[in-house]
């Protein structure tokens, strides 16, 4: 079976090592670990390799794989964390931990991908290790995270690693061309994403414009001292448009299965609704309020690298004007203070600092230096 097989594998020399042998004919692991940026192709190649793995030895393989493509396979479980904030012991008891003792449906196989592994706790994790200590011969599981040091140690171990390569700036660029935009916006994003697709794509379409503009602002306007019209309040806001967005999906998968609950349990629903809603609500708005504050990080890079003649290394490279203008009058040592204050400000907002109060000391700590 040819590398067509698994789209993008090419560009990622550690997973081709590791997949390509496994496929039919060859031995698939029980477990592996997809490991590497949002956005390198993670998603893509575990469907495929599901694909090839349970169009093995089917009547048709064609049509076999083409249901895997749409997810329309019965020995195909695809789990994701409940209400896109953490991995509930519910979404892997049943859908894996039980189906995977059941034998296929029509297959030689069974395929579980699991993503975001990054978000089973202790308990979660604990209900599938044995699964994946001693899973039945037929049973292979993928579990995907952009954030393998998060994964709990008991998990990475008993699954065989593979690594994918962060995709390209020029890469990225591509993409977001393909996409509709603007081509000296799309390098600029694509540099800026160091690395994760997602985040370029978040960069240069939807709210990413109005995020990229509120994060320049906040830069120049608080080393300048200009904060008579709170620089920050731009940031906040789209953080907490960010943060409303994301509780819509949930609302709507809880007013579908709100009528499958049985009375005497809605009160508990209810309430572990609400703690979903707003676990999510807050991961949403802190990682909008991070990736702002991360733009301002780099702000103040890019124009230290004006301002030390090293122009190749910019990122914001469809704003070098812009750059330069920030840089004048300015000195290596002032600018990188100015990004060490901002990176003490993102570690401090990680331990749950309230960001308003945060903010507005950031940018009053920067016009005084």
């Amino acid at each position: 079976m040819g590398s067509a097989t698994l789209p993008g594998i090419d560009e990622h020399p550690h997973a081709r090592a590791v997949l390509m042998p496994a496929l039919p004919p060859g031995e698939a692991s029980h477990a592996y670990l997809f490991h590497g940026p949002a956005g390198a192709g993670k998603r893509a190649v575990a469907r495929a390799f599901a694909a090839a793995l349970l169009a093995d030895g089917a009547e048709d393989p064609l049509q076999a794989a083409e249901r895997v493509a749409r997810g329309a396979h019965p020995d195909l479980t695809w789990v994701t964390p409940s209400g896109a904030s953490e991995m509930l012991v519910a979404d892997i008891d049943e859908p894996v931990v039980a189906a995977a003792a059941r034998t296929p449906f029509e297959s030689r196989r069974r395929v579980f991908v699991i993503e975001r592994a990054e978000t089973m706790h202790d308990a979660t994790a604990n209900r599938l290790l044995k699964t994946l200590e001693e899973p039945p011969a037929f049973v292979h599981l993928i579990l995907t995270t952009s954030r393998p040091g998060e994964v709990l140690p008991t998990v990475v171990s008993r699954c065989q690693p593979v690594r994918f390569e962060p995709p390209s700036a020029a890469r990225l660029a591509q993409r977001l061309e393909a996409e509709g935009v603007d081509p000296a916006t799309a390098a600029a994003c694509g540099r800026l994403a160091l690395g994760d697709g997602e985040r370029a794509v978040a960069l240069a379409l939807g709210d990413g414009p109005a995020l990229r503009s509120a994060a320049q602002n906040f830069a120049v306007g608080a080393l300048r001292g200009e904060l008579g019209d709170h620089p920050w309040r731009a940031l906040l806001e789209l953080a907490k448009r960010a943060g409303e967005r994301s509780t819509g999906e949930l609302e709507e998968r809880h007013r579908d299965d709100l009528e499958f609950v049985a009375r005497s349990e809605r009160a508990r629903y209810e309430r572990e609704h609400g703690e979903r809603v707003k676990r999510a609500q807050r991961r949403s708005t802190a990682s909008t309020l991070d990736i702002g504050l991360g733009l301002v990080e780099l702000w103040y890079r890019d124009a230290g690298m004006v301002l030390e003649g090293a122009p190749e290394l910019v990122h914001a490279t469809d704003r070098f004007a812009e750059l330069e203008a920030t840089a004048a009058g300015r000195t290596p040592r002032a600018l990188h203070r100015a990004l060490e204050l901002v990176a003490d400000t993102r570690e401090r907002l990680a331990l749950n600092v309230t960001e308003e109060l945060a903010l507005e000391a950031l940018a009053y700590r920067l016009a005084e230096d």
